[in-house]
């Protein structure tokens, strides 16, 4: 689910940065539209939802969904996504985690953040550090946008 709003700095997308040591340091091609995967018995929308109060520990907003369409990421996974205009406080975020074997091969378990920052950012600085296929996302956005 992608959120977005409008200021005067035009319109305003809420993209997290991915949580764990392999984004830790990077910007570009980090951030992300809140999502996750789901069954396929599931219904998109219903997982969009449920996938961003697991992300971001919040209730997903009320509003109405554009349907942005699919995205074919480079490593294959296939994303769907809506946009609700909405406005959220980045500081209110309580992201879920993930646990992984850290460092490579040391036997330890460590817990990251799924997320470990959330901003808001207007459209042409959102394409410079989002996931590159979800750029598309964007530019969906813009052409329904006012």
């Amino acid at each position: 689910m992608l959120l977005f709003r409008h200021t005067d700095r035009g319109i305003e997308v809420l993209l997290g940065h991915m949580g764990g040591p392999f984004f830790a340091r990077r910007e570009s091609g980090a951030w992300t539209v809140p999502k996750g995967e789901y069954d396929p018995g599931e219904p998109a929308w219903e997982a969009a939802r449920r996938e961003f109060r697991e992300e971001l520990g919040l209730p997903p907003p009320d509003g109405e969904a554009l349907p942005l369409g699919e995205v074919r990421q480079s490593g294959g996974k296939t994303v769907t996504a809506w946009a609700v205009e909405a406005d959220l406080d980045p500081a209110t975020v309580l992201p879920g985690t993930f646990t992984m074997e850290w460092p490579p091969r040391s036997g330890r378990i460590q817990e990251f953040p799924e997320l470990d920052r959330v901003a808001w950012f207007p459209l042409e600085r959102a394409r410079d550090v989002i996931i590159g296929a979800q750029a598309a996302f964007l530019d969906r956005l813009a052409e329904h946008s006012p």
